[in-house]
């Protein structure tokens, strides 16, 4: 919605090593002769060493690798989808299969929006499909109290906007429509970013971000997408983001989602 509103187990084993004695038979015993004979010279009885136990040897175990100290995670926002408010609901329309949502996600963020004024704009899936899975978890059929609709939880104005601005008939109500409507909001807010607030730089990539929640292009347009235009001019100059949560969020699922499975 250009609106408000996303086990190890160590097993240790331990084994018992155990000894036992040697068996030393005795030495047999003597019988007496039936006639009497000469005493035979006593010799004293040889007995054999006892067989030492073999002694274990264990090789010494070498010093485990240290790990870093993983980084605290940044907190985000739940989906809006997930915790539905009251205000909100579903319409009576058959919900559009994800796989579908998905194809209409990928084309939209394929498509070259300023060809002219910033040709190296470029939109990018994970980006959009992110976005739309935070804001509806790509449901068709879902309604937000303040008036965000569909997969993109795109606003009227939003449409009105993008449909003034460009020339275009989108319909929010139609999926397809929808996904391009969001996606082009998209591209005319980092347009306008990175116009303003980086030197007309329109490179969208993670590459450039700190952080999930650094100030860079890629998570200045998400915050816009959800916060407005006006947001994003009042933080520009502490350069925090007003939605960081949200941004944490949509960052999050760009490289890792339960989307990916459709």
């Amino acid at each position: 919605m250009a609106a408000a509103l996303a086990t190890l187990a160590v097993v240790a084993g331990c084994g018992l090593v155990g000894g036992g004695d040697d068996d030393v038979a005795a030495p047999p015993a003597a019988t007496e002769s039936a006639s009497p004979v000469a005493e035979e010279p006593e010799f004293e009885p040889i007995t054999e060493s006892p067989t030492p136990e073999p002694v274990v040897t264990t090789t010494a175990p070498k010093p485990r690798k240290t790990t870093k100290t993983p980084k605290a995670t940044e907190p985000t926002q739940p989906a809006f989808w997930s915790e539905l408010p009251a205000c909100a609901h579903y319409d009576k329309t058959k919900p559009v299969a994800k796989k579908t949502v998905k194809k209409a996600l990928k084309s939209a963020s394929a498509r070259v929006y300023w060809r002219t004024e910033a040709p190296t704009l470029k939109l990018n899936y994970p980006l959009v499909k992110a976005i739309a899975w935070q804001e509806s978890g790509w449901q068709t059929n879902i309604h937000n109290c303040d008036g965000g609709t569909g997969v993109m939880q795109v606003m009227p104005d939003t449409v009105d906007f993008v449909n003034n601005r460009f020339g275009l008939q989108y319909d929010a109500k139609n999926y397809k429509d929808n996904a391009y409507a969001g996606a082009n909001y998209i591209a005319w807010f980092t347009r306008w970013a990175g116009q303003n607030y980086f030197k007309e730089n329109y490179n969208l990539s993670t590459s450039k971000c700190k952080s999930h929640t650094s100030w860079c292009l890629l998570n200045v347009v998400i915050s816009g997408y959800n916060a407005g235009q006006g947001a994003i001019e009042a933080a520009a100059e502490t350069k925090t983001l007003p939605n960081p949560e949200y941004v944490a969020a949509v960052r999050s699922l760009m490289s890792r989602c339960e989307c990916d499975q459709f």
